[in-house]
């Protein structure tokens, strides 16, 4: 095996995706099996709680960490370490019995127990993918990127109904589940392998040493914050509580409520490649902005609507629009900063999100228990809209190259 591969873009590009894919599938199934291992063997729902905090406090630790470092390492080795520190994980989870030594590999591990792009490889990621990408073919790189891990993650959940089919041969309950654990880790290994193969990117040496966040240090701090402010809001219409809120106000039934949401799931995902169309003609931070806004509408106009039949409709509209600035949003951090922050930036502006979306959640369970059981979706669309007011009017005027470029090849072509 060559130890310097020599660079390809398409084939580098391919085996990114794959890696994406396995680490996903992985999650997919984790986030499932992780809660009902650890109930099986014996722990309260309190202490699966505290593992689920521990997992949380250490991925956005860890991602925070990987960010600031890698600018001073090869990207392609921390990537072949965090896909071993994937492998470790899943050997040493279904290995673990006490509460502190779960909580433990909870902390540094791998297994993502929440949904959203945080973990020790998704910065480094994020920094190969711009960096293999042109300007001009980079917003869609993302959304193919976004896609392929929506629809991984959707396949995992569905083996997480593995170890029942496990169960109907004669595997015990916990050993089941323990396979499953065991087969987190080789998807670790394919990882690690499809890294092998991709050429290393050494640091820059004329990046600084000291602060990977450098020039565009404001930048990333404004959009980590504003980034933040369209989490929380997210957070007051999360997939739980939307399931609970239609089950309660419309009586809806649970086989109703499971298409209706894979439905939905899978919008959201179709519309990433399209974002990416409705990008290359309009620039980024407009598709941002106006098809958040409209989302945010259907959202507010679903609240007051009776019918159920219109409030489904208004909410799949929502699911086809609300995504669309997931690939465009991680390709504008990319645009606009240099290739040596790219990997804080990338963490950076994760990390916060996954905080701010973890702390709403708490404040819309008593909302959705007053009179009104609506207000939390008013609350989110109205947050979503200050948002994207006030990123239109940070932003507007901070164009990645691509845009900047466009002028002069139009007045190009003219002449």
């Amino acid at each position: 095996m060559d130890p310097h591969p020599i660079p390809n873009p398409r084939r580098d590009l391919i085996l990114l995706y794959i890696a994406r894919a396995a680490r996903n599938f992985g999650d997919g199934f984790a986030v499932i099996l992780v809660p009902a291992y650890l109930s099986a063997i014996g722990y309260a729902p309190a202490e699966v709680g505290l593992v689920a905090t521990a997992a949380l406090c250490g991925a956005a630790l860890l991602t925070l960490s990987v960010g600031w470092l890698a600018p001073r390492f090869d990207l392609r080795s921390l990537l072949i370490a965090g896909a071993f520190l994937m492998t470790a994980t899943g050997l040493a989870m279904p290995n673990a019995q006490h509460l502190l030594l779960v909580m433990a590999v909870a902390f540094v591990g791998t297994m993502n127990m929440a949904t959203g792009d945080l973990g020790v490889l998704v910065p480094i990621e994020h920094a190969m993918l711009a960096r293999e990408a042109t300007d001009e073919t980079r917003t869609t790189v993302f959304a193919r990127y976004s896609l392929i891990g929506s629809f991984a993650t959707a396949a995992g959940s569905l083996a997480a109904a593995t170890p029942d089919l496990l169960r109907n041969i004669g595997l015990a309950e916990v050993p089941a589940l323990q396979a499953m654990l065991y087969f987190y880790a080789v998807l670790g290994l394919a990882g690690a392998v499809c890294y092998r193969f991709l050429p290393r990117a050494r640091p820059d040496p004329n990046a600084p040493k000291q602060a990977p966040l450098g020039p565009s240090r404001g930048i990333v701090y404004r959009l980590a914050a504003l980034f933040s402010v369209d989490a929380f809001a997210g957070g007051f219409t999360v997939q739980s509580l939307m399931a609970l809120w239609l089950l309660e106000r419309f009586g809806m039934s649970l086989s109703a409520a499971s298409v209706f949401f894979f439905w939905s799931s899978v919008l959201a995902a179709l519309s990433f490649p399209a974002a990416a169309r409705l990008a290359s003609r309009f620039g980024l931070v407009n598709t941002m902005v106006f098809t958040h806004i409209p989302s945010s509408l259907c959202l507010i106009v679903a609240a007051f609507v009776p019918n159920l039949y219109a409030v489904l409709a208004l909410l799949l509209v929502r699911s086809a629009l609300s995504q669309m600035d997931v690939p465009t949003r991680t390709s504008y951090v990319m645009a606009v900063v240099t290739p040596a922050e790219r990997p804080a930036a990338a963490s950076v502006t994760a990390v916060p999100r996954s905080l701010a979306a973890s702390v709403s959640p708490a404040f819309a369970g008593v909302l959705y228990g007053l009179p009104f059981s609506a207000l939390p979706l008013v609350l989110c669309g109205a947050l979503k809209i200050a948002y994207d007011a006030a990123l239109l009017m940070s932003f507007r005027h901070i164009k990645p190259p691509e845009e900047r470029a466009r002028p002069v090849r139009q007045a190009a072509a003219a002449n």
